[in-house]
């Protein structure tokens, strides 16, 4: 009886001490096996004596230097918490060209920081009878375009500029805009100059949007209702015209260019495919009729013989609502090697030949109907695209400097004259920022005049040739 008392409180001790061994694991796991009485902060961050906005809560630090300062090469000043040290350390130059990311550690806790260094534009503000300009300081050009028979012999310009720059000529003189202006900026003792370019939009130019909708107030994706209601802000030739009024014989004799921007579905609509559909498009282009086709539309190449069967767009997917996801990089596209193309005119660049589209922290679809090279389709590269497809690859993702791994915009035909098809394809150009998944609506999307641009851009090439 005893051995058996003692056999039973051994088993119950072993019982208690496996108990005690998952709570404590239980407990270290609760906080991470971190010392959570170790703080981790940075204190304070400046470059060149110029102090940073810290964020604790996402390890942002954000920093604004004054225009001309060089960033390629700054010892930042940093003060941590008592005890705390940085992963990789910052006791030397870094180029904050790019974010600088880095981790501070205290014990066993850390925390992780990114730095986002910008340099300030000598001009704030750029205006023309309430116009806004598109200021590019890598270009270092002045872009917009006025209503409409608007006379540019004597505009006044209204100019901000940031604390110690000059320009001339100044803020408030008469200018004649028929030709490009050369403004002159000047801080402390160099100068630059920024070209100006004003114009109108071009005289008679019909531009009409295409829909599966009866009527432009029938649409109800909000990407082509954005769309669609820009292009009608800014082209006052534009009309609306739907596939059914195609079928049905709609003369399509005065329209200069056909934009068809698709996004509700990653299936084009079976109308789009009736015969009467594509032989009137086909006879169109024939005509001297011009296509811009985006998003999901880009499939349209292979309905329309743009492209030989079966080489149209090889890599077609995307979220719709509610789902979607937000990431934490911004978007963008490498057009390397195509930089004075006219659809990429006056975009804000972050470096040369690159251009982002769609800023991190927006909710996205990723909506993209793009040919993925080198794997798949058998291409091999851009110039293996190029011969089977008879189209130019002109932009690929923003990694891509040889434009040989994704085909995001193209022209057709790849030929000298009659270049008369632009397909804009990648997930990234995105014209509304639908609310997340939780229902929070997304942040604005501040490259959205880059996507403006590039269509504008693309409508005025098109209708030029």
């Amino acid at each position: 009886m005893k051995k058996a008392l003692n056999i039973y409180w051994t088993k119950v001790s072993i019982v208690l001490a496996m108990i005690f061994m998952v709570t404590a694991c239980e407990n270290s796991f609760e906080t991470g096996g971190f010392d959570v009485s170790s703080p981790s902060d940075v204190l304070s961050f400046k470059l060149n004596g110029v102090s940073g906005s810290i964020d604790q809560t996402t390890g942002k630090i954000t920093v604004v230097m004054p225009y001309g300062s060089d960033i390629t090469a700054i010892k930042p000043e940093v003060i941590f918490v008592d005890g705390a040290t940085s992963n990789p350390e910052l006791n030397s130059a870094i180029n904050f060209t790019n974010p600088v990311k880095f981790r501070v550690v205290n014990g066993n806790l850390y925390k992780d920081y990114t730095v986002t260094t910008t340099v300030l534009s000598p001009i704030k503000s750029f205006t023309i009878n309430g116009v806004a300009a598109t200021i590019n300081d890598i270009s270092k050009t002045i872009n917009m375009t006025l209503p409409e028979n608007t006379d540019l012999k004597a505009l006044k310009p209204i100019i901000e500029v940031t604390t110690g720059v000059t320009i001339s000529p100044a803020s408030g003189v008469a200018i004649d805009f028929t030709n490009a202006v050369a403004f002159v900026i000047t801080s402390n003792g160099k100068s630059v100059n920024y070209t100006a370019n004003v114009g109108v939009p071009v005289t008679g130019l019909t531009v009409a949007f295409l829909g599966t909708a009866a009527t432009k107030s029938g649409i109800t994706n909000m990407d082509e209702v954005t769309a669609s209601n820009w292009l009608f802000d800014n082209f006052p030739g534009a009309k609306y015209i739907s596939f059914e009024s195609i079928q049905n014989g709609a003369d399509l004799s005065n329209i200069d260019v056909i934009w068809w921007h698709f996004d509700s579905a990653v299936n084009l609509p079976s109308v789009a495919y009736n015969p009467a559909v594509t032989n009137a498009l086909k006879n169109f282009r024939t005509n001297g009729g011009n296509l811009l086709l985006t998003s999901f539309a880009s499939q349209y190449v292979d309905a329309l013989g743009i492209v030989p069967s079966g080489k149209g767009p090889n890599n077609v997917f995307g979220d719709f609502p509610p789902n979607g996801f937000v990431d934490g990089n911004s978007w963008g596209m490498s057009f390397v090697g195509h930089e004075g193309h006219p659809i990429f005119q006056d975009l804000t660049t972050f470096e040369a030949g690159k251009a982002n589209l769609l800023q991190s922290g927006t909710f996205r679809l990723n909506h993209t109907a793009w040919w993925f090279l080198p794997e798949w389709g058998g291409y091999n590269n851009g110039e293996g695209w190029r011969n089977q497809t008879g189209g130019t690859n002109l932009a690929s993702e923003a990694w891509d400097n040889e434009l040989n791994g994704r085909v995001a915009i193209a022209e057709f035909p790849n030929t000298s004259t009659n270049k008369n098809v632009i397909v804009i394809s990648m997930g990234a150009y995105d014209w509304y920022n639908e609310t997340n998944s939780s229902g929070v609506p997304s942040q604005a999307n501040e490259f959205i005049t880059n996507i403006r641009l590039l269509t504008q851009n693309s409508i005025n090439y098109l209708a030029s040739k």
